[in-house]
């Protein structure tokens, strides 16, 4: 953020220069850093595993009724109640809200012991997701904007169909040549990392080319971040209390949890720029979105670990009251 407000200061034609070669409405420069920031990821989802999903499909429906039918109404109510008035700023948080995350909630769930297997499956779910579903539910929820759902589906093609499709072609090659335990170990501890300099590159470009607008009223940027607390609070309190009452172990709560209510800020981002423009209030406040993902989310994890000493017992996360008020039926406590 910084060195973007820094950069469209001391150097003015950045704007203009970025602008000078395009990829569909997007500057060259910016494209290559949309496209990178999401291969990387796609080449670590294991699209392998995605038939597992058939044997516990309580835990893959309930995350995804939580990823496609809830976030979406959640962040709709959340960006008409605070943004009634910035259309902008409305259809930039409703494009984050129906993106569910599918990189950094892997490192969220690890840090507050999720099960892993079942979080990778379920990334690899919401990935397929985005591409069929994205376009359209955009079209249903900001379509009253103007924007159509081939302008959408577009982006969509271009910022996810092209990474996914090259990072599963990346995962097969790479673990048929060399074996699963180097591709994930070796090359993507080496490639998987690199997906943030995209991240970054796309976040420093759009605060020089936004920089008069930012410094000119830092109060948005604040209200921006509040339906994003919001939102938040909301799915991974529902996440973790669906999940509880519904008798699941710790670590599938945790990553339902988790699941439920990260977001895929790398497409927002993208899609918000190629269909609105990099200068637009919606690709803004999809950029302000990971700036408020990742301390809230680290929070959480700290919150789960807490929750799991006074929920759960032991290794088999056992919940120690509500299953055993289910079992006899009694209510009245141990």
């Amino acid at each position: 953020m910084a060195a973007g407000l820094v950069l469209g200061r001391l150097v003015p034609g950045t704007k203009a220069a970025f602008q000078a070669l395009q990829i569909d409405t997007v500057s060259l420069p910016i494209a290559l850093g949309l496209l990178w920031m999401m291969y990387p990821v796609l080449a670590k989802v294991k699209y392998e595993e995605l038939p597992k999903a058939f044997k516990e499909w309580k835990v893959f429906s309930l995350t995804l009724a939580l990823n496609w039918a809830v976030a979406p109404l959640v962040m709709f109510g959340l960006a008409w109640l605070f943004m009634a008035n910035q259309e902008g700023f409305r259809n930039g948080l409703i494009l984050v809200g129906i993106a569910p995350c599918i990189a950094m909630v892997l490192i969220w769930n690890a840090l507050a012991g999720g099960d892993a297997e079942k979080c990778a499956i379920l990334v690899a779910l919401n990935s397929l997701f985005q591409v069929f579903c994205y376009s359209l539910y955009a079209y249903l929820l900001i379509g009253s904007a103007g924007v159509t759902m081939w302008d959408v589906g577009r982006s969509v093609l271009i910022f996810l169909g092209i990474p996914l499709l090259a990072g599963f072609l990346t995962r097969v090659i790479g673990c048929r040549l060399r074996g699963k335990q180097w591709y994930d170990e070796v090359l993507m501890a080496k490639l998987g990392p690199t997906a943030l300099v995209g991240l970054l590159f796309t976040i420093t470009m759009m605060f020089a080319m936004q920089g008069d607008k930012i410094l000119g009223n830092p109060a948005q940027i604040a209200w921006i971040a509040l339906p994003l607390l919001c939102y938040f609070m909301i799915m991974f309190s529902l996440g973790f209390v669906a999940s509880w009452l519904l008798g699941f172990r710790y670590a599938d709560t945790a990553t339902v949890s988790f699941v439920g209510s990260g977001n895929n800020f790398e497409l927002a981002i993208a899609v918000a720029i190629a269909t609105f423009g990099i200068n637009s209030d919606a690709a803004l406040a999809t950029v302000v979105g990971p700036l408020i993902e990742v301390p809230v989310l680290v929070l959480f994890v700290y919150v789960a670990l807490a929750l799991r000493t006074r929920m759960f017992v032991g290794e088999s996360g056992e919940s120690t009251y509500r299953r055993e008020v289910v079992r006899d039926g009694s209510g009245g406590g141990k």
